[in-house]
Formats: structure tokens, sequence, C-alpha cells
């Protein structure tokens, strides 16, 4: 495939190449969740996407790009899950897909996988490399190698979640936040909003001892984060923002942490309030407004609930109020 930099123009293009196949999600709100913050929240449900993460954009809109010979050496991809799950979806258009994944991934997403068609290997995330496996296997398969978010048509398929908020929103925002990993998201999303929105304010949300993307602010170059303990938010531990997602998101407003016991009440309120199933990873910024990390009062606010993979277990220790993050 032809090699090109991301571009908001890329992302009107994977709009139409996902158009019919990925969900357009809602974008909801709650007089409750008003109520609490004192603004209005904008909440683009991601959560009900296809695969149940917006993982899904990226990874078609690449894999569907694939030759009638790639196809037939089939993909690999490394991912805790939502990714692996999106690029497990590969059996659409008629290739298969081996899926690098940590041995300690919710249940649910491996299973998804596995559901999806997709063949799974696992490794361990503090000992092992996953991108280092996945050459590995590419190189011994031929397959085609599918990135998490360091790819321009992930980041533009991404982006297209920004696109559809813009256009179902029926008033501008003051300011958007989301989670991020390797910020394959936010650059999709920044792409949007310099072009469309430049006056939204975007903001980061990260993990207390996953702030990459915060630090990587700070001292105005990519860096990572010292090895931390393991999160709830298993969807958001990259070590490090990518070489792509960076410069793109080097325009961001502003960063903020959340600790895994307010993203654990960020997950019960979902439940509560909104009647969403929410994973941790994907509750990120809701936690942020409701642990009042970010200003909303008399404020629109933009947030993307990025995913509902989430195990059955984990899930009822948080809502019966058993967890202790």
């Amino acid at each position: 495939m032809t090699t090109h930099r991301p571009s908001y123009e890329g992302v009107l293009d994977a709009a139409r190449q996902i158009y019919g196949v990925a969900v357009r999600t809602p974008l909801i709100e709650s007089p409750a969740l008003n109520a609490v913050v004192g603004g209005r929240v904008l909440m683009k449900a991601e959560n009900l996407q296809r695969a149940g993460a917006f993982k899904f954009r990226g990874a078609y809109n690449r894999i569907s790009r694939l030759s009638a010979e790639e196809k037939t050496r089939g993909v690999v991809a490394f991912s805790s899950g939502n990714h692996a799950q999106g690029v497990a979806a590969a059996a659409l258009v008629g290739t298969s897909a081996i899926i690098v994944m940590p041995s300690d991934s919710p249940r649910v997403k491996v299973e998804g996988v596995i559901g999806f068609g997709g063949e799974v290997r696992l490794y361990d995330r503090w000992t092992e490399s996953r991108e280092a496996i996945g050459a590995a296997i590419a190189d011994e398969r031929g397959s085609v190698l599918v990135p998490p978010f360091d790819d321009p048509f992930i980041i533009e398929g991404q982006g297209t979640v920004a696109l559809e908020m813009l256009d179902q929103a029926d008033t501008p925002m003051d300011q958007l936040l989301c989670g991020a990993s390797g910020g394959g998201l936010m650059a999709g999303i920044n792409l949007v909003m310099a072009e469309r929105s430049p006056q939204t304010k975007v903001i980061v949300v990260e993990p207390e001892a996953y702030d990459d993307t915060a630090r990587s602010l700070s001292a105005g170059e990519r860096v990572g984060h010292p090895e931390g303990a393991p999160s709830i938010c298993d969807a958001l531990m990259s070590p490090m923002p990518g070489a792509l997602t960076w410069p793109i998101n080097r325009r961001l407003a502003g960063a903020v942490t959340v600790s895994d016991a307010e993203v654990a009440e960020a997950v019960r309120f979902a439940f509560r309030h909104l009647k969403l199933v929410v994973e941790p990873g994907g509750a990120v910024s809701l936690a942020a407004l409701l642990s009042g990390k970010s200003e909303t009062r008399g404020r629109t606010t933009g947030i993307v609930l990025s995913g509902g993979n989430i195990d059955a277990a984990l899930y009822g220790e948080i809502v019966e109020g058993r967890f202790r993050g």
C-alpha cells in the first residue's frame, strides 16, 4: 500500500471506507451527569461500536485496503485486546489474523478475538517485547503487520470518531477529553478538530502510572513513563506515545491523570446512571469529569467512552463497590 502522512483529508476518506461496516455510534447526554458537573457533557458511545470499541474503525480502514495478494498472507497485530478484536474482524475482508496479546489480557477480549476467527499468541508484557514477537511472526509467515496506532490508516480511521461527534453535536464543544495509550485515537481527533473546530480544547486523560503523553507534553519531546504497577485500564498501558501520533498530538491543550479508584467510580456511574457497560480504559474521560480534574461548569464538554470490553468478575466487583483501587 502507498505510504502517506495522516491528514484530515485521509480521515474523510476513511469515513467513506468504513461507511456501512462500522457503527455510527450515538452521541448521548445525561441530565444526571450534567447536574453533577454543572455543564453539558456529550458522550460518544464507542463502547457500542462493532467489537465493543473504537479500534474497529482504524483496523477496518487499514485491513480493507489490503491487496488481493496481501490478503492471502494474512495480518499480524499486537494489542491488549480492543485493537486485537478489531483486527480479528479481518475475516470480514477475507483474510486471516494472528494477534499477539498480553497473558494478562481480560478473558473477554481474548475470547472476542477467537470468536472473530483470530489466532492468539500470548506473551508476558513485563519480560517480552510484543513488537519483536509481531515482527518475527510477520517475517516467518509473510503476514502484513497492522500496528495498534502508528499507522496513517489506523489514525485516520480513528479520526472518524471526531467527524461524527461534530456532525451529531447541536452546539460547539468548548473542550473534548479522550483517553490515550499510543495516541492513535487522539491523533485522529486532533486532525479533525484542528480543521473543523480549532477553538475546542483537546485534552488527554491517562492512568496515573501511564502518563507518557503528559510527560511528553511537559518535556516537549516523546518520552516514556517509569515502569509502574498494573492498572485496571489495560487498554491504556502503552510505554510511550507513537512516533507518528506524537507530532500530531503535540497540539493538545492539556493532560490530566486519574487513579484506578476514580476510574472504577466512573465505570460504576456509567452502570448506574447511563445504563452503559464501559471498560476502565474507556471510562477515563468520564472519571476526569467526575473527579473534578477538568473544569466543566458552564461549559459544553465532549468525551469518548472508547470501549466496553471488561471481564465480568472485575465488572461485578466495581459495580457492587467491592473493588479497592
